[in-house]
């Protein structure tokens, strides 16, 4: 059960949870990376924040990334697996708050690189990592983690009609 809390309620009514659900579902265009950034927020050893942009991949209402094992993301995710994602949507301003988690299992790897393989990543499983014949000029070469992030909480605000703001309990904290 999804829980909403309404920030808007003199407004607007509530932003239903499937409206965010269904964008987030179209982070899979073709053509690669194109799309809305997922802006991920971790925490520094130091207190600091690191917010870094990445391809983000939404299935079964959890967001998959990747990341070059010695990357600071990926340092910080082990040190403190709870973390942030504000993403952009076609009609939604979106904040996700819950944990990240490295994937090792092969099953769940296959599975999410033919996903990102059918939006024009060409993922292919190596041991307990991916790869790919190519890399993003501000990310280390292959082979990399796969992570997976599951929302606890959600903050949704409408950038078109309707209109309204509304937080959502996704599974408990």
């Amino acid at each position: 059960m999804i829980e909403s809390i309404n920030l808007d309620d003199d407004a607007s009514d509530p932003i239903p949870w499937s409206r965010a659900s269904a964008q987030l579902d179209e982070l899979r265009p073709a053509g690669g990376s194109r799309g809305p950034t997922c802006w991920l927020s971790t925490m520094n050893p130091d207190g600091r924040p690191h917010v870094t942009g990445v391809v983000g991949n939404w299935v079964d209402q959890t967001l998959y990334f990747v990341s070059g094992p010695s990357t600071r993301k990926a340092r910080n995710l082990r040190a403190a697996p709870r973390c942030s994602f504000a993403i952009s949507l076609a009609d939604l301003d979106l904040v996700l708050d819950g944990t990240a988690a490295r994937v090792a299992d092969r099953a769940t790897l296959t599975r999410i690189a033919a996903r990102y393989a059918e939006r024009g990543w060409p993922l292919e499983v190596d041991g307990d990592m991916v790869t790919a014949p190519f890399w993003a000029p501000s990310a280390p070469p292959p082979p990399w983690h796969l992570h997976a992030f599951t929302p606890t909480t959600a903050l949704g605000v409408a950038t078109a009609s309707p209109g309204g703001a509304t937080r959502w309990r996704l599974s408990p904290v």
